[in-house]
C-alpha cells in the first residue's frame, strides 16, 4: 500500500477552512435553537391548548424525523412547496436549528416541571406574577438544570453538522470528502478528517464532564 501523507498539510488551509465552517455552523444552531426550545417548552405549557397543540406537533415532528432526512427535505422540498431557495449553508443551519430546537425544549420542559410547585406558590402567595415566577423563580433553577444537558447537546451537534456535507456545505466533512476525490488518497484524508473531528471534540467532552460535575444538580 503506497500512503502519501503530504496530502494532509498541503490541503491543510481548505480543512482548517472546513473546521471554521464547522465550529461556526454549530455555534448559530446553538444560538438560535436555545430560546427557539425555551420558546416551545413554554408554549407547550399554555393554557391554549391550540398553541400548545401547534407546538406539541412541531416538536414531534422535527424530533422524530432523521436529522439526514430534514436536511434533503429542506434543501429539495421546501423550495418545490414554498417558492423559497435558501443556499446550502442557510438550508443545513435551518434543518439543524428545527432538529435541535425540537430536542432542546424538551429538555427545557424537564427541567421546568422539576422545579416543585410549592416553589412557585410561594412566590404566588408573596403577590408575584406569574410571568414573575416564572422569571425569577423557575427559569433560573430549570437553567442550571438543563445545562449539563446542553452542553452534551453541543458535542453531539458538533459532530451532526456533518451530515449537511451532502448539500454541499463547506463544512469540514465536506471539504475533506472533496479532496479525497480530487486526489484519491481515501484513508490518507479519511483519517485526517477523523484526527481533525478528535481534536476539536475532546476538549469540549472534557468541558462537558467538568460542567456535569461543577452545575449537575443532585436530589
Amino acid at each position: 500500500m503506497n500512503l502519501d501523507w503530504s496530502i494532509v498539510w498541503q490541503s491543510r488551509w481548505p480543512l482548517l477552512e472546513g473546521a471554521l465552517v464547522t465550529i461556526v455552523l454549530t455555534a448559530l444552531t446553538m444560538i438560535i435553537s436555545v430560546p427557539g426550545g425555551i420558546a416551545l417548552a413554554l408554549m407547550r405549557g399554555s393554557r391554549f391548548k391550540a398553541i400548545a397543540w401547534f407546538a406539541t406537533g412541531c416538536v414531534e415532528l422535527f424530533r422524530n424525523l432523521p436529522l439526514l432526512l430534514l436536511v434533503y427535505w429542506a434543501f429539495y422540498v421546501m423550495p418545490v412547496l414554498t417558492d423559497l431557495s435558501l443556499p446550502p449553508f442557510a438550508t443545513g443551519l435551518t434543518a439543524l436549528c428545527l432538529n435541535v430546537s425540537a430536542y432542546n425544549s424538551e429538555t427545557f420542559r424537564s427541567g421546568i416541571n422539576s422545579i416543585r410547585k410549592g416553589q412557585s406558590e410561594a412566590g404566588l402567595a408573596l403577590g408575584m406574577s406569574r410571568s414573575e415566577v416564572l422569571r425569577k423563580i423557575v427559569l433560573p433553577q430549570a437553567w442550571r438544570r438543563v445545562l449539563p444537558i446542553l452542553a452534551s447537546t453541543w458535542v453531539s451537534l458538533f459532530k451532526d453538522t456533518s451530515l449537511v456535507s451532502v448539500i454541499a456545505v463547506g463544512e469540514l466533512a465536506h471539504t475533506a470528502m472533496q479532496i479525497r476525490s480530487q486526489s484519491f488518497r481515501v484513508l490518507e484524508m479519511l483519517t485526517a478528517m477523523a484526527v481533525i473531528y478528535w481534536l476539536m471534540g475532546y476538549p469540549q467532552a472534557k468541558i462537558v464532564d467538568w460542567i456535569h460535575r461543577k452545575y449537575g444538580v443532585r436530589e
